[in-house]
């Protein structure tokens, strides 16, 4: 539980600095992210430096790895094969790829850089669908635009023209299936070594046809006058066709299945292959071994606790395992899924001790970070749309990926995730994604949207978003969903997402401010310190959480928590409060849900490259177990026209909770605008806090009430409530709560159970603040609390945080931008340090000055005392 203190705001800090300054932090233990036995992954791939098509971005490939060095990029979108090449692979200029053994790597915002082909390139094409009917190609892309007209990621091309539908995995290698102008199409790639030099054979086998089909093999020409070095020759029922600009085959309309090749090379002639007959034999186990783990169950008495779930790092394959999921099957398996493109099968979870094993099931997904169930069957999202996973020949391993929807578009742009992927009635899906833009405006970044039980068709819920986390109640269809602070969010805000919305983000690739619909307002905000990076929320039905069964919570990233969400539907309009659960995490969480046979709350999580978090823990698994104790947490939050009322599920000390000194509460607003967060601001428009003093505190009849008398009540942004009572057992109950008030409906004391009573609204005088300890210690305490280390390094090996170093920055030279964007320098003394933190505008670190990221000021908000400690604490790392 949180003592009782004065909690601030907002979020600290600047962007990545020069990478050359970049920690060097130990290299991680794993293998290649690119498997050597594993035949595909998933990954953008931009090929338009090379002049091959024109605007030769691919945001949703398939790479397929094939023998000999030879590589090849399938566009699910657009059912075009956008490069080949050969070479080692594809660049690391992605999240997954770049911080798989580069820890502290930032993946950069926005399109460039992107990952290339590694290698020489052999074939490139153009951006229009690689399936076409009719006697001419069409070169134009059929596609709706995207805002910015230059964007290519648009989505799939309509399902008359092709559709895209599995990855199979077989005995020899991937098969891909599709339908082009309605044929069924399968097809399957090696690599041969012929005559001593590789080719690559493209086998293909076209169900029926009453039409002629032609498939684009590549574009000829690399730019306006150099040719592409690469022979393509056709054998089967099939032909070449002869084109100036591309290589083109035709497939004559067909009665029955028509099965050809076109072979490539790097040369201008090309072996003729004779077509290989598909196989349609699932692939033999890949991953035999499970890996084996461990629980440790927490030795707390609280009501809540976590237990830590080892993740398998000494596995066989040397794989790294940064979980963003965890979703249970109905026997307790737990389905974990891994930003980098891996779904595990994790058995054991509910043994208070374990052991934990670990089966992998696949592999070859883009950057997913959550996963849903649907009748037992796995749904994955990543860039790539929502894949349905299937043990065809239950042996324990995936062997066909269905891409069941990619019903919606997706950008090149990195910070675009796949950020949640949840059920919800009638066996529709809702999903959010990242919208942070900072190359192009794209259909759907920032957006909640509702996907169709056949995946078929989507539809957007609210735009607007930063980085949106959802939560679906599964049994009422309510969506809700969180954003992260930062520009235009000047502090969390958790939403119900309904009605196509406007949230309140926009891209700063459009007019500053000029907002194109009114703003929805949240259920409530929470500030900085509390979650200034939230993530998902999870309703715990069918759980066996005491109090919290079929309540919502809350999960924080940024100083790792797990919040209460307390909805109070008593007024015009829903509110919520949030209060803490627990915040014991040692990695910071993401996503999770509840394991069906114990019913306790699972929750995992990586680092987020370029997220700050206050701790150093690459990734985790942890159980929120109920132990069965008196739970301390409220149960009812209600903000009223005379005051706040407050349940608990215990009795309370009478004494103390009748004591208006045991209660402080304080409001205030915050500011929208383009920068990166607000500070916190009194009524007056002034930075800081305005305090509210209990005239009196009311015990209810049964005991497990209370009502706090507060003169003036009145509608805010922000109210943080905050307690130190006690149980009647003697138990210490000390929190804070954070609401939102929009309406304030009349107390009744007799209806609430407190009998026949009058609140007395005189005011009381305030309480002075005693002055704190002003030590180094309580500067860490503080640092912690308020979550500067999550954007402040303050040791050497800290995972990458965005925002300047404190250690060894007492008596350092810092080069400074001024508000009036003047650069100086000045020797880092103690006065400089309570500058930053009460002004910190007035002398930018040179290297963050063009950031996205802003630290607000703490004038008004940190104590006197506060700020020395925390002044002491900075100077003290060495």
């Amino acid at each position: 539980m949180k003592p009782l203190f004065l909690l601030a705001l907002l979020s600290l800090t600047a962007s990545a600095a020069d990478p050359s300054k970049k920690p060097n932090y130990p290299p991680q233990p794993w293998g290649t992210w690119v498997e050597a036995d594993f035949p595909f992954f998933s990954s953008i791939l931009d090929a338009r430096r090379e002049g091959v098509g024109a605007n030769n971005l691919t945001p949703r490939g398939i790479i397929l790895k094939l023998d000999h060095e030879c590589w090849a990029c399938f566009d699910t979108d657009m059912l075009r094969v956008s490069a080949i090449w050969r070479g080692k692979g594809i660049t690391d200029k992605a999240l997954a790829p770049g911080s798989y053994l580069d820890a502290g790597r930032k993946t950069p915002g926005g399109q460039f850089p992107a990952p290339q082909f590694d290698g020489k390139l052999w074939l490139g094409n153009g951006l229009f669908p690689g399936w076409q009917s009719g006697g001419k190609v069409s070169t134009t892309d059929p596609r709706e635009p995207a805002p910015s007209k230059e964007e290519v990621g648009r989505g799939p091309v309509d399902e008359s023209i092709d559709r895209f539908q599995n990855v199979r995995l077989v005995n020899e290698g991937v098969v891909l299936e599709y339908t082009a102008s309605g044929a069924e199409v399968r097809e399957w790639w090696q690599a041969s070594e012929k005559e001593g030099r590789p080719v690559v054979e493209r086998h293909l086998s076209v169900d029926a046809s009453t039409k002629d089909l032609l498939l684009v093999v590549g574009a000829k020409m690399n730019g306006p006058s150099q040719e592409v070095e690469a022979g393509i020759t056709v054998t089967g029922d099939a032909e070449l066709l002869h084109d100036d600009d591309l290589w083109i085959v035709r497939v004559p309309a067909h009665a029955k299945t028509a099965t050809f090749c076109v072979s490539h090379c790097d040369e201008h002639e090309a072996p003729a292959i004779k077509p290989h007959a598909i196989s349609e034999v699932a692939a033999a186990v890949r991953w035999p071994q499970e890996a084996v783990s461990k629980i440790k169950p927490s030795a707390s008495k609280e009501a809540y606790v976590l237990d830590h779930v080892d993740l398998p790092d000494d596995n066989p394959w040397k794989r790294a395992v940064r979980l963003g999921d965890i979703q249970f099957l109905k026997d307790g398996t737990g389905v974990a899924i891994t930003l980098d493109g891996d779904v595990w099968l994790v058995r054991g979870l509910h043994e208070m001790n374990g052991p934990v094993t670990w089966k992998r099931f696949t592999s070859g997904l883009h950057e997913p970070m959550t996963c849903a169930i649907r009748d037992e069957q796995i749904f994955v999202f990543d860039r790539n749309g929502i894949w349905k996973l299937i043990d065809t020949n239950q042996d324990g391993e995936a062997d066909v990926h269905e891409l069941f929807s990619n019903a919606f578009a997706q950008t090149a742009d990195m910070r675009e995730f796949p950020s949640t992927l949840r059920l919800a009635p009638k066996g529709e899906f809702v999903i959010a994604k990242g919208g942070q833009e900072a190359t192009t405006i794209g259909k759907h970044n920032g957006s909640v949207l509702r996907v169709s039980a056949d995946g078929k068709k989507s539809t957007v819920l609210g735009y607007g978003f930063r980085q949106p986390s959802i939560g679906v109640n599964i049994k009422t269809g309510l969506v809700t969903s969180s954003d992260q602070e930062g520009q235009y969010i000047p502090s969390t805000p958790l939403h119900i997402v309904k009605d196509h919305q406007f949230y309140g983000f926009l891209s700063d690739k459009l007019p500053k401010e000029q907002y194109p619909a009114p703003i929805a307002e949240p259920l409530t905000w929470m500030p900085h310190a509390v979650n200034s990076s939230a993530m998902s929320q999870v309703w715990l039905f069918d759980a066996k959480m005491g109090p919290l069964n079929d309540q919502m919570v809350q999960i924080c990233f940024n100083k790792p928590e797990l919040l209460r969400v307390i909805l109070n539907e008593r007024g015009k309009r829903t509110q919520a409060a949030v209060v803490s659960i627990t915040d014991e995490f040692d990695f910071p969480p993401l996503n999770g849900s509840v394991n069906p046979v114990d019913g306790q709350l699972y929750l995992a999580g990586f680092q987020v490259i370029g997220w700050g978090n206050t701790l150093d823990t690459l990734a985790g698994l942890c159980r929120v177990r109920y132990t069965g104790a008196p739970s301390l947490l409220p149960r009812e939050i209600v903000p009223m026209d005379k005051g706040v009322l407050l349940r608990f599920d215990v009795a309370l000390d009478p004494k103390k909770a009748a004591d208006p000194a045991s209660y402080s509460l304080g409001t205030w607003g915050y500011k929208r605008a383009h920068t990166y967060g607000s500070a916190q601001y009194k009524a007056d428009g002034s930075t800081g806090i305005d305090w509210l003093t209990p005239s009196g505190a009311y015990v209810s009849q049964d005991g497990k009430s209370v009502f706090v008398g507060v003169p003036g009540m009145k509608t805010e942004m922000q109210l943080r409530v905050g307690w130190s009572i006690s149980s009647a057992e003697g138990a210490a109950m000390a929190q804070n709560a954070y609401t939102t008030p929009y309406d304030l409906v009349s107390f009744d004391a007799k209806a609430e159970g407190f009998g026949e009573i009058t609140v007395d609204l005189t005011p009381r005088a305030a309480a002075a603040q005693a002055k704190g300890p002003v030590t180094i210690e309580e500067g860490l305490r503080l640092s912690q609390m308020l979550g500067c280390v999550a954007c402040h390094s303050v040791k050497d090996q800290d995972l990458f945080k965005i925002g300047p170093k404190w250690n060894k920055l007492f008596g350092a030279k810092r080069d400074y931008v001024d508000e009036k964007k003047k650069k100086g320098s000045v020797v880092v003394d103690d006065a400089y340090i309570r500058e930053s933190i009460l002004q910190p505008s007035a002398k930018r670190h040179a290297d963050f000055a063009k950031s996205e990221y802003a630290m607000p000021s703490y004038a008004g908000v940190v104590t006197d005392s506060q700020l020395e400690s925390l002044v002491l604490y900075i100077k003290s790392l060495k």
